[in-house]
């Protein structure tokens, strides 16, 4: 059950992963940027120095000769010259043979200026993601191959409904709202069938993500949240249409972060009551809800968990900051004032809320319905 969890968060984040690069090249065609932007492997290393730090740290600093891979670069020779009195926290260190991403821009004279900022790794990525998709089939079989089907389809409903529309300036919440309609209804149809099952899921995460959005605006207004808190958003003034509304995005995030979650505790709490009804048909609504319930609270607090652990991770050098006392993070009160932080806790503590509501949300509505239709079926075949 755990693993079909980590499942669902790991397929879009291998997706999108993968299909970032493709999106910001189609984004940025018909501008001299994908021009600047060339495909090359390293040829040789023509120097290399090492740069010891004050705080003992070491870099490496590099003259590369390189080779172009694609485009008007292609099999043409040039040189990066990386060694320099400027000291790049986060250059990679490379070998003959790589393949990198360069960036070309011309200087105040017009002559060419080029710069190595990454590695090409979306080979590997891809041949994960083939082996991912594999195994997902192999074990789920027909369902496993819907599970990644409606993964593609929910991808695409962000790529090209959600995203085109907040960046258009739509107030992002009612767009999150309705974009997550259509991924739930796509989810939950063609993952599990057009059925009751599938019906009794569709109402109890339409009842909590509605509860995760109402405390989602109340306590983002209380702790004057602006949505502007992480280094990306920089990145995004000015980048649309309109002015986009970053608390709205914020919001947004919550809401689409959260239906994921649900989508499966909810499944797993309803599979729960049919099984325990089927095996003893006996048992009263109150002694089913009981026995399922006690399975989504086991459940929860797996989840807890792993919210908890992935959060930790995610902010591990934030984490270190604090440990260190390093300036504006000195004592647990300002750590927990920023607005990073914040924003986490608030978007961490309030889906976690809302996972927890799914499960007596899902238990009651399905022990209501198995056992009415139980109690129908009875009075059918008495008759």
């Amino acid at each position: 059950m755990k693993h079909k969890i980590l499942t669902k968060k790991i397929i879009p984040v291998i997706i999108i992963g993968l299909l970032f690069p493709l999106m910001a090249l189609a984004q940025s065609e018909g501008t001299s940027f994908t021009d600047d932007i060339i495909e090359a492997e390293v040829l040789e290393i023509l120097e290399e120095e090492e740069v010891v730090r004050e705080d003992g740290s070491k870099s490496i600093q590099q003259n590369i000769k390189l080779k172009g891979l694609d485009g008007k670069w292609q099999d043409r020779e040039f040189t990066f010259y990386g060694i320099s009195d400027i000291d790049v926290i986060s250059a990679n260190v490379y070998e003959k043979g790589d393949k990198v991403m360069v960036n070309r821009t011309s200087d105040i004279d017009g002559n060419d200026v080029f710069y190595v900022f990454d590695y090409i790794r979306r080979g590997y990525l891809y041949f994960l993601a083939v082996i991912f998709a594999a195994v997902i089939i192999l074990i789920g079989k027909w369902k496993g191959f819907r599970s990644l089907f409606s993964l593609v389809v929910t991808f695409l409903i962000i790529l090209k409904f959600i995203v085109p529309r907040i960046l258009s300036g739509t107030n992002p919440v009612l767009i999150a709202i309705i974009g997550s309609f259509f991924i739930l209804i796509l989810i939950v149809y063609i993952t599990e069938g057009l059925n009751k099952k599938s019906h009794l899921a569709v109402a109890s995460i339409l009842i909590s993500l509605l509860i995760t959005g109402l405390l989602s605006v109340l306590f983002t207004s209380l702790a004057r949240l602006t949505g502007m808190a992480q280094e990306e958003i920089m990145y995004l003034i000015g980048a649309g249409n309109q002015a986009i509304n970053f608390k709205g995005l914020l919001l947004a995030g919550i809401l689409i972060g959260t239906l994921g979650v649900l989508d499966d505790v909810v499944i797993s709490q309803i599979e729960a009551v049919i099984q325990i009804k089927e095996t003893d048909p006996k048992l009263t609504k109150k002694e089913i809800f009981s026995k399922a319930f006690k399975i989504g609270k086991a459940h929860m607090g797996s989840m807890v968990n792993t919210l908890f652990l992935a959060y930790a991770g995610a902010s591990l050098p934030l984490l270190l900051l604090f440990s260190l006392k390093e300036p504006p993070f000195l004592n647990f009160s300002q750590v927990i004032n920023n607005e990073i932080i914040a924003t986490e806790v608030v978007r961490a503590l309030v889906g976690s809320i809302g996972l927890a509501l799914a499960i007596p949300i899902a238990t009651f509505l399905a022990v209501n319905y198995y056992s009415k239709t139980h109690a129908q079926t009875e009075r059918v075949q008495e008759n």
